[in-house]
């Protein structure tokens, strides 16, 4: 009986063509359009598509409005966690923009990093009296609207190791200082899908943010709206809320896997 041996270079071969791909847009921080791909690789342009489109749906890579294509959130997780809040800054920058345009007030995206809120992007008010900030800024995430939207998902333990984890301390007269408190406030974010920061990290300002949820429902990083009181008046603010929800729900739905399945729900 004569036994045929499998042959091992159909998937080897598969595996290294994929790695190419990875390699190309790794060198490549402003993306690749299809053809490039396929020409700095020397792939065939159908066979690049195919892999190209597998590893986008995995999540691997990022397919912008322009057809470029980027590192996406699951590779970036592979790497580092710089490259990871890149990759969000770039997925979340249109829907920034638009949100900024529509308020004309300073938009913002953070995660949450130990126990402070990470500033990933920043895009200021036009106005010459705003709330100023930039990329890499931090602040206590008791006492902002983007720390109550990265804490107030978190589960029991993570919240409870991180209420226990740090000291309150007041920074303006409307601080949030005792954790029965922020609890409460956590609960209603929850309920209504959104947080304030009404004056508890600097006087004069108020902000208001929603947090990004990836596909495994879980809250990754959050976007917010923040200006002076004058302007960001409390008759407005459900009017702020709206926008911000709705761009938060639009950037999680540029995320690899969310739009799936927000799609399949329908």
């Amino acid at each position: 009986m004569i036994r045929v041996r499998e042959s091992k270079a159909a998937p080897v071969g598969v595996v290294i063509k994929v790695l190419r791909i990875l390699e190309a847009l790794r060198d490549a921080p402003n993306g690749l359009q299809l053809k490039d791909v396929a020409k700095q690789t020397a792939i065939n342009k159908s066979t690049a598509y195919r892999f190209l489109a597998h590893l986008e749906s995995a999540g691997y890579l990022f397919r912008g409005d322009t057809g470029v294509y980027t590192i996406g959130p699951n590779f970036a997780r592979l790497s580092t966690a710089t490259n990871f809040r890149e990759t969000l800054r770039k997925i979340a920058r249109p829907v920034l923009q638009k949100l900024w345009e529509a308020t004309g007030e300073t938009v913002n995206l953070a995660v949450l990093d130990g126990y402070e809120v990470l500033y990933v992007d920043v895009i200021e008010s036009p106005h010459y009296f705003r709330l100023a900030s930039q990329a890499g800024f931090r602040r206590p995430f008791y006492c902002t609207s983007l720390g109550k939207v990265l804490t107030a998902y978190l589960g029991e333990d993570k919240l409870a190791e991180l209420l226990s984890s740090i000291s309150f301390a007041r920074w303006t007269p409307k601080t949030i200082t005792q954790a029965t408190k922020f609890r409460r406030e956590l609960a209603l974010v929850r309920k209504k899908g959104y947080a304030v920061d009404d004056q508890e990290a600097v006087l004069g300002a108020r902000c208001v943010a929603a947090p990004i949820f990836d596909a495994g429902n879980q809250v990754i990083a959050g976007i917010s709206v923040s200006g002076p009181i004058t302007r960001v008046i409390a008759s407005r603010l459900s009017q702020f809320a709206s926008l911000v929800k709705q761009s938060s729900l639009a950037i999680s739905a540029r995320l690899p896997g969310v739009g799936e399945r927000v799609a399949s729900a329908k």
